[in-house]
């Protein structure tokens, strides 16, 4: 386990994890404010275990961890902890469709700003496209403060960098 909350538990990805893993990496709609298109399961299945391979890398500065709900141990996205172009620590999130409109997003990100007090990060980075503002809201919520407007490279979309010094 790498942290919880009251209804979450963050934990290392695991090969067992690949049936909703497809399921979050396949949904267009899940993946529209973020890199990268829409996988099939052979591509899920590479990209989780190179994921997995990451942990074992001491030089690793990309840690993916799957978000399980505690109630029934089901597997209901991935949240991000990697270092930005900058070195800044910038954190993510993605959620299966089926569980959006839980709160489970604001919870998240609650402890995951704990998590990294905890283990001395001084400074969060999250950027989300404008159009995304349900994000945006929770970031602002726990006091990120928007520091810069952008167009971002990857995906063509105006986004906005936010920071929370802890």
């Amino acid at each position: 386990m790498i942290f919880e909350t009251k209804r979450l538990l963050i934990r290392k990805l695991q090969v067992v994890d690949i049936e909703p893993f497809y399921e979050l990496e396949s949904n267009p709609k899940v993946l529209q404010y973020a890199t990268g298109e829409s996988k099939n399961l052979e591509e899920s299945k590479e990209d989780l275990e190179q994921l997995i391979a990451r942990y074992t890398n001491k030089e690793n500065d990309f840690w993916i961890y799957a978000i399980e709900r505690k109630a029934d141990n089901e597997f209901i996205g991935t949240v991000a902890l990697v270092k930005d172009e900058e070195g800044n620590d910038e954190i993510g999130y993605r959620f299966i469709e089926r569980y959006w409109g839980n709160g489970f997003a604001t919870e998240l990100c609650e402890g995951l700003i704990q998590y990294c007090k905890s283990v001395g990060m001084k400074k969060l980075i999250g950027c989300v496209v404008d159009e995304n503002v349900a994000s945006a809201k929770i970031l602002e919520r726990f006091n990120f403060v928007a520091i810069e407007k952008f167009i971002s490279d990857d995906i063509g979309l105006p986004e906005t960098k936010y920071e929370l010094n802890l």
